[in-house]
């Protein structure tokens, strides 16, 4: 029987995430104390998304979900409260930002917040809140026609991967006289224990109860994998030892870990760490 192992939220994009024990499922990804995955995203001073692609220190900024606000700290800095209520929409001062192919409006977090996060990343820079009139939709070319939206991932609502496919690519680069890497270098949002290395891949859907995860499009990777989550720093990049096994044809060779998921039933299920899951394979 296959069993929900880890459940992980990253209320702003690529920082640190959160580990829980239970969130809830939505169309547009996770959600845990009506704080969504990805509402928040850092932007240059032009309004496109900084990653840990470029700025691994982003894996320093960590957030604490507290009763009336997201908590942030960051090495030698005094901790940040940003406030959970959203603003006015028809008042509150919004960013036109860009989130890879995508150009958004959001809204514009205040000087003080944009002063904070630039010294945290070193870099100019704001952060941005995704607006509740903005529906950005996933391409409908991987998800066979099926309506699907998220707020600032890199392009889908939830991020699943199996630990079988991390045990089994530690084992080889522990073969490779390398040290062995821990998930949190993938940022999954679900981690699934009890089915095979990479058969997340040739999954239809995942069933937690009532809620219903349909896989549509293998992730594919950038070197963020090779940034060590603890230190914000890059280290050796597994990529290469993936490259072997991993890169999948129909993405024109990109190497790929872990599948991008879109909710087909279930809106506002809870999910939880141990519990049961019913996976019906693809063929």
């Amino acid at each position: 029987m296959a069993i929900l192992s880890d459940i992980s939220l990253y209320p702003i994009k690529s920082c640190a995430g959160i580990t829980l024990r239970e969130a809830t499922l939505t169309v547009a990804g996770l959600m845990s104390e009506n704080i969504y995955d990805r509402e928040w995203m850092v932007v240059d001073p032009d309004g496109h998304c900084l990653t840990q692609r470029e700025h691994p220190r982003m894996a320093l900024i960590v957030p604490r979900i507290k009763a009336e606000t997201l908590e942030l700290r960051a090495p030698g800095m005094l901790r940040l409260e940003l406030e959970l209520g959203l603003p006015d929409p028809e008042l509150a001062p919004t960013l036109q930002v860009r989130v890879w192919d995508d150009v958004v409006n959001a809204y514009d977090c205040d000087e003080l917040t944009a002063a904070w996060f630039s010294n945290a990343v070193g870099v100019p820079c704001r952060l941005v809140r995704f607006h509740p009139n903005v529906e950005r939709q996933v391409s409908a070319k991987w998800t066979g026609g099926v309506a699907a939206h998220t707020l600032f991932s890199d392009g889908y609502p939830v991020l699943l991967a199996g630990s079988a496919s991390l045990d089994d690519l530690n084992r080889k680069l522990v073969a490779a006289g390398r040290a062995a890497i821990p998930m949190n270098r993938f940022r999954p949002n679900l981690v699934v224990d009890g089915i095979e290395a990479f058969e997340e891949d040739y999954v239809d859907t995942f069933q937690f109860g009532d809620a219903l995860l349909k896989p549509v499009k293998p992730c594919s990777r950038c070197p963020m994998p090779s940034v060590d989550q603890d230190k914000g720093e890059f280290g050796p990049d597994p990529l290469d030892i993936l490259q072997g096994y991993r890169a999948k044809a129909e993405l024109d060779g990109a190497i790929c870990f872990g599948m991008n998921a879109i909710v087909t039933a279930g809106e506002g299920q809870r999910l939880y760490v141990g519990q049961e899951i019913s996976v019906t394979l693809a063929f």
